[in-house]
């Protein structure tokens, strides 16, 4: 079990926390309630309508018959062996299928969208790419791949440095396929970093984060890390992930330094996510099946942590996790999300322990999500105030499959994480593709207390 049997706590003051900003009462529905401060040892924290969590990871019992949707990898069909050991030494991609929406641009040291390290452009290849071997695909004859107009930089192939890339993203002298913009993505800032990988068995990169810092009323610092899972049977995926990220984070980022409560700042951020993938829906009804909007609509998963001060919050809907792994490691680790997922449920029903429900091939199935046929937006928000140093590790399904318990992902995170948050990043995203890479992998890492903060007390 990931949680410490809570302590009992002094009430906290609702709607108020200690420090500098004097949050006003947070106002607004089924998350608008500022939960009282609690000391890691109290990890199960408080529900973003103020009453206590559930003391195990199952979440709250079943009151209704769930609605269930799949999130299974996507095994790319007919990869051969040899292409399979190109991917896996980081060669190429195994299609060049676009993304309707641009890339994270780059942005103030503020706040900052994914950097492309695998993007396609310039003439440079990446490190190692030199004397590649990966299956080449024919040239492209189709006349889409038309010359790019007078005067327009031509972008050539990062494997052999000397071809053209066409317009479907293919080189015209190799024929290899193209990195994606998405298929490899770092971001570091002063007080968070994160990284995300394609993995070995998807053909695209489903995944997406956001991570940025603000300044409140006062001055202070605030941290946010989103990171959002498309899910892979709805249509476009990839669309909902990014679309949910950037919304979340750009909805906190607004509230935020206005003085809004950070519990609160996450709740909305959560529903803001919401409505922008629920707008991608209505952006193209014919999409899902028998051509509602409601069928088979883009959808994704997104968990949150802000850092402000001595408290922590986190936000989520789905089976993305956060985690808490103090600095000193002799301390308890512990996990500060519970999975809407059918394994869940089983459990929080008492119809499985939990050993069992995971086991089943069902575990994974997700009971709510973010998008147009979900059955009803529950956004989950608690707070913490943890009393010593440590690490958040907000990540997909990707990583956590990888080291599903608080203490795994305690063994598997860098010591120094705390003071190198990207380099562990990067480790816990290759002990992912190590362990077989099956999805996609995001992590996002953010040092508790903020950079120039110092711990907060009991």
């Amino acid at each position: 079990m990931d949680v410490p049997s809570p302590l009992s706590s002094p009430p906290g003051r609702a709607g108020a926390v200690p420090g500098p900003v004097r949050w006003p009462e947070p106002s607004g529905v089924n998350g608008g309630v500022s939960a009282p401060v609690h000391l890691p040892s109290d990890i199960s924290g408080r529900t973003s309508g103020g009453g206590q969590l559930p003391p195990h990871p199952g979440g709250h019992p079943v009151t209704r018959a769930p609605e269930y949707r799949t999130d299974h990898a996507y095994e790319h069909p007919g990869l051969s062996p040899a292409a399979e050991a190109d991917r896996a030494a980081g060669r190429g991609a195994l299609d060049a299928e676009g993304y309707p929406l641009p890339s994270p641009a780059g942005a103030s040291s503020a706040s900052s969208a994914p950097s492309e390290q695998s993007a396609p452009s310039g003439a440079g290849g990446p490190a190692g790419s030199s004397g590649d071997t990966a299956a080449t695909a024919p040239a492209s004859a189709d006349p889409r791949a038309a010359a790019p107009p007078t005067g327009a930089p031509v972008r050539r192939c990062v494997f052999c440095a000397v071809g053209p890339v066409s317009r479907d993203a293919y080189c015209e002298t190799c024929g290899k396929a193209q990195p994606r913009e998405r298929d490899h993505m770092e971001t570091a800032l002063d007080a968070v970093a994160a990284v995300s990988d394609r993995g070995l068995r998807h053909h695209r990169n489903e995944d997406a984060y956001a991570v940025a810092a603000a300044a409140l009323p006062d001055g202070s610092p605030a941290v946010v890390a989103i990171v959002c899972d498309g899910v892979s049977s709805a249509s476009r995926p990839d669309e909902a992930s990014l679309a949910a990220s950037r919304a979340a984070s750009e909805c906190a980022l607004d509230l935020l330094p206005r003085g809004v409560h950070p519990q609160q700042a996450m709740h909305r951020a959560i529903v803001a996510a919401s409505e922008a993938v629920n707008a991608l829906a209505e952006e193209d009804p014919t999409a899902g099946d028998g051509g509602s909007a409601h069928q088979n609509a883009p959808a994704c998963t997104v968990v949150g942590a802000i850092v402000v001060g001595e408290l922590l919050v986190i936000g989520w809907v789905g089976d993305s996790r956060a985690y808490w792994v103090p600095a000193d490691r002799a301390a308890p680790s512990a996990r500060l999300t519970e999975d809407d997922s059918w394994a869940a449920q089983m459990v929080a029903a008492g119809l499985m322990s939990e050993a069992e429900a995971y086991a089943d091939e069902r575990a994974h199935a997700i009971t709510g999500w973010l998008g147009a046929d979900a059955y009803e937006l529950e956004p989950h928000t608690v707070s913490f105030k943890p009393d010593r140093a440590g690490v958040v590790v907000v990540c997909t399904d990707g990583l956590w499959n990888y080291a599903e318990s608080a203490q795994d992902m305690a063994a598997v995170l860098a010591t120094d994480a705390g003071r190198q948050p990207l380099a562990a990043a990067r480790a816990l995203v290759s002990h992912a593709l190590e362990g077989g890479g099956h999805d996609n992998v995001t992590v996002a890492l953010v040092p508790f207390p903020a950079p120039g903060q110092g711990a907060g007390s009991a």
